[in-house]
C-alpha cells in the first residue's frame, strides 16, 4: 500500500509543474519529491509524468490517477488533521494570504488573542496584495476582496469593500466649494493603479441614494497602494481614492477627511476564502470562526461601510 508521502508528492507536484516547486510546498528537497514519485511510478508500473528541463506535463495515465485520488486524499488529511489535536484542540500549521497594509492593521492584532485560544495551531501568514491560488498553492485561508472565486473555493463576506474620496484639510481650504462630483474636474487627483494590470480603473461614484456619476479627476499622480494613496493626500498634494480601511487611521489622527460624503465606490467585499471541504480542517474552521467573530465584536463591518 502507498505511504501519504510519495503520493502527495505527486498531487503537489502536478498542481506545481515541478519538482521544485513541489519541495518548497512540502519542505521537502527537490531531490526527495523526484525520488518519491520515481518510486511511486515504479510501484504503479506507470509513468505517470512526462519530464523535461522546464516543466512535468502528466501523461494520460498520471491525468486519470491525479482525477481519481486527489479529492480522497484531501479528505483523509482533513480527518487527520481533525483528529490530531491536544486536548480536544484544533493543532497545525495555518498558511493565511492577506493583503499587506490590511493584514497588518486589522489581522496581525488578532495574533496574540487566536494563539492564546489555540495553542496548537502555529501560523503561517504570507503577505501579498495579489490574488494566491489558494488550493495550488497549499493555502487554508485568504482575506481580500474583489477575488475571482474558482471552483473549490468558498468566500464568507466580512465587511463591503468601499472607497471614498479623501484630503488633507489644508488641502481643502485652498480648494474649497466641493459638494458635486462634477466639481472634481479641476482638483489635483491621487489615483490607484492596479498592481495586476498597471491601469487606473475608471471608477463610478455612488450616492447614498444610489444614484451614480462618473468620477473625473485631473491625475496629478498614480499609486499603486491606497496606504501610498493616503500618505500622498496627507502632504496636501490632493485627493485620493483609497479603500476605507486604509482612511480609518489617518481619519483618527485628523490628518485626513472624507471628500463629498454622500458619495462612495462599491467594490464589491471583503470576504474571506478558503477551498471548500465537506470536512473543513479544524485549524480552518477555528480561524474562519474567529476572524468573523471579532470582525463583529469589533465593528468593522460598520466601521469599512461608507454608506
Amino acid at each position: 500500500m502507498e505511504n501519504f508521502g510519495s503520493i502527495e508528492s505527486f498531487i503537489r507536484s502536478a498542481e506545481a509543474g515541478s519538482f521544485a516547486e513541489a519541495a518548497r510546498r512540502l519542505s521537502l528537497t527537490p531531490a526527495a519529491v523526484g525520488k518519491n514519485v520515481a518510486g511511486l511510478e515504479a510501484r504503479l508500473g506507470v509513468r505517470l509524468f512526462l519530464r523535461s528541463t522546464r516543466r512535468l506535463t502528466l501523461t494520460e495515465a498520471g491525468q486519470r490517477f491525479l482525477a481519481e485520488v486527489s479529492g480522497s486524499f484531501a479528505i483523509i488529511q482533513n480527518a487527520v488533521a481533525n483528529l490530531a489535536s491536544a486536548e480536544g484542540q484544533p493543532v497545525g500549521t495555518l498558511k493565511v494570504s492577506m493583503g499587506l497594509v490590511f493584514g497588518r492593521l486589522y489581522i496581525v492584532p488578532l495574533l496574540a488573542a487566536f494563539l492564546a485560544r489555540y495553542p496548537g495551531i502555529s501560523a503561517d501568514w504570507h503577505f501579498d496584495n495579489r490574488q494566491v491560488d489558494l488550493i495550488g498553492q497549499g493555502f487554508d485561508a485568504a482575506i481580500g476582496g474583489g477575488f475571482e472565486l474558482p471552483p473549490g473555493v468558498v468566500a464568507r463576506k466580512l465587511a463591503p469593500a468601499h472607497r471614498i474620496l479623501v484630503a488633507a484639510p489644508r488641502y481643502l481650504q485652498r480648494h474649497g466649494g466641493l459638494t458635486h462630483p462634477d466639481d472634481l474636474h479641476a482638483a489635483d487627483g491621487i489615483l490607484i493603479r492596479s498592481p495586476q494590470t498597471g491601469r487606473v480603473r475608471n471608477w463610478p461614484l455612488t450616492h447614498r441614494t444610489q444614484e451614480q456619476c462618473p468620477l473625473r479627476l485631473n491625475p496629478r499622480m498614480t499609486m499603486s497602494d491606497s496606504e501610498a494613496a493616503c500618505a500622498a493626500a496627507e502632504q496636501g498634494l490632493g485627493i485620493a481614492l483609497v479603500s476605507m480601511p486604509f482612511a480609518l487611521p489617518y481619519f483618527e489622527r485628523h490628518s485626513l477627511v472624507r471628500v463629498l460624503p454622500d458619495w462612495y465606490v462599491d467594490d464589491g467585499n471583503i470576504s474571506l476564502y478558503y477551498a471548500e471541504h465537506k470536512l473543513l480542517p479544524g485549524k480552518t474552521r477555528a480561524f474562519v470562526d474567529f476572524v468573523i467573530e471579532q470582525f463583529k465584536a469589533q465593528g468593522l463591518y460598520q466601521r469599512f461601510s461608507a454608506v
